[in-house]
């Protein structure tokens, strides 16, 4: 199997086609026709992914976050996307990223992310979602259950006492969907990052904020993706292996 395979048993999963205008979701490096027995997942591709993909013998890494998200004007080790599209050239390895189109998708990011903080009867279109919970909890017991679901530290934004039954969510950078968890009448909205004057809006609103983390809000999608593509590799009978990286998007690099 090839890249260009995998890169259509993604689409059919995740179509590219949905991604943002300003995205940059899709093939980023490498060739089309690299023969491909070794994938690895992560959230970034970083030097230490690139470790690990090496180590692993994988030909080819699939991100959720794309590089080169703003044009390149020069490819040189002076910054930091230079120096991982060199590396990448260098050990042969291609890039996939599936980005805002994995976040819109049946079964992508969000609707994991549902799922992982423990909604049911989940709705909702294009980046938001919002389910109810099995029983109502306190603001305070809700954020302290997500710290354990997400494992990640969870900022509550509002009264520890207040009752949530019906949440909303955006995965990672967005936040700017809470008016939607208004709109749907919504007792708490669940994002990676909370900007401080959504915040406030939020407040003024009687919007409950639990800020979880951009890496534990996303990282459960693309692993939902491995899974899925996983799937269909299984039903051509094929010899690829997928891995799901289990370095943290803020390890250091290799020290040389």
């Amino acid at each position: 199997m090839n890249v260009k395979e995998i890169y259509d048993m993604i689409d059919l999963i995740a179509p590219f086609c949905i991604q943002m205008e300003n995205d940059n979701s899709g093939f980023l490096v490498g060739s089309s026709v690299q023969e491909v027995t070794g994938i690895l997942f992560a959230l970034d591709v970083t030097e230490r992914v690139i470790d690990e993909a090496a180590s692993l013998g994988a030909q080819l890494i699939v991100t959720h976050h794309p590089l080169m998200f703003s044009p390149l004007r020069s490819l040189t080790d002076a910054d930091c996307e230079g120096r991982l599209i060199r590396r990448l050239t260098r050990e042969n390895i291609s890039l996939i990223a599936a980005h805002t189109n994995l976040d819109q998708a049946p079964g992508g990011v969000n609707d994991t992310l549902a799922s992982c903080c423990g909604l049911t009867d989940v709705s909702g279109e294009a980046f938001f979602r919002c389910g109810l919970l099995r029983e109502p909890l306190s603001a305070a017991e809700y954020a302290e259950k997500l710290r354990t679901l997400l494992h990640t530290e969870v900022r509550l934004m509002g009264p520890e006492d207040r009752l949530i039954r019906k949440v909303g969510l955006c995965s990672g950078g967005g936040s700017d969907e809470w008016h939607r968890a208004l709109e749907s009448g919504c007792d708490a909205f669940i994002s990676g990052e909370i900007k401080h004057h959504f915040g406030l809006a939020m407040a003024d609103s009687g919007i409950i904020g639990l800020e979880c983390g951009h890496f534990a809000t996303e990282e459960p999608g693309i692993r939902a993706l491995a899974y899925a593509l996983q799937k269909r590799i299984n039903q051509v009978e094929c010899n690829v292996r997928i891995y799901v990286s289990e370095i943290s998007a803020y390890s250091f690099p290799r020290q040389p």
